[in-house]
């Protein structure tokens, strides 16, 4: 394999090892080069980035390599996380609202039992959004988070307060569900993330 076809391969799984990162005896197994030669082309690729003026750099942490952004570009990556989306929220997120709304305070482990599936994305776009909070936590083993809408959730869907929400039906499958948090919160486009 030559060395921009293996670069290429680094990188790609550089991206997918994500915040836990990788390292380079793992990379040196997985694409059948020795160790030494991993290191060279990863301090390689640093420069390259650094060449080209990349927004993304390749750091070593605790003998992991892993990529992030430039410190530089925090200014901007600020704005993004604290700037009112315009975007639709998926339907996991929307489930994740509407339980939220009408349950609340409750916890993720609530949440799961309630949709059958793990809703952590989902809790982080809508905190992310600021359309819940966390509430304090619960009583018991490990003290779960709560969670509860904000201030921010009732104004962009236009309600007064709370009690302003629909009646909710008494028994309500999963497929009722999704059409209800569509009917109150409107269709989400196909989602990419949650």
């Amino acid at each position: 394999m030559d060395y921009d076809k293996l670069k290429g391969v680094i990188e790609g799984l550089l991206f997918i090892s994500g915040d836990e990162g990788i390292d380079a005896k793992q990379i040196s197994e997985i694409v059948e080069v020795p160790e030494e030669t991993i290191v060279d082309l990863i301090e390689d690729m640093k420069a390259d980035f650094r060449r080209a003026g990349r927004g993304i750099q390749i750091v070593e942490v605790a003998r992991a390599y892993q990529l992030t952004t430039l410190p530089e570009h925090v200014p901007y990556f600020e704005r993004l996380a604290t700037s009112p989306s315009q975007s639709t929220l998926s339907q996991a997120a929307l489930e994740t609202l509407a339980i939220v709304a009408y349950r609340q305070p409750i916890t993720r482990s609530e949440i799961e039992e309630i949709r059958g599936v793990k809703c952590e994305k989902a809790l982080n776009t809508l905190l992310s959004k600021q359309l819940i909070r966390e509430a304090g936590r619960a009583e018991g083993v490990g003290r779960p988070i709560l969670y509860a809408t904000t201030k921010e959730f009732l104004e962009h869907f236009g309600l007064r307060e709370l009690s302003d929400l629909p009646e909710p039906p008494v028994s309500l499958n999963i497929e009722e569900a999704r059409m209800e948090a569509a009917a109150l919160f409107g269709s989400p486009e196909e989602p990419v993330n949650d």
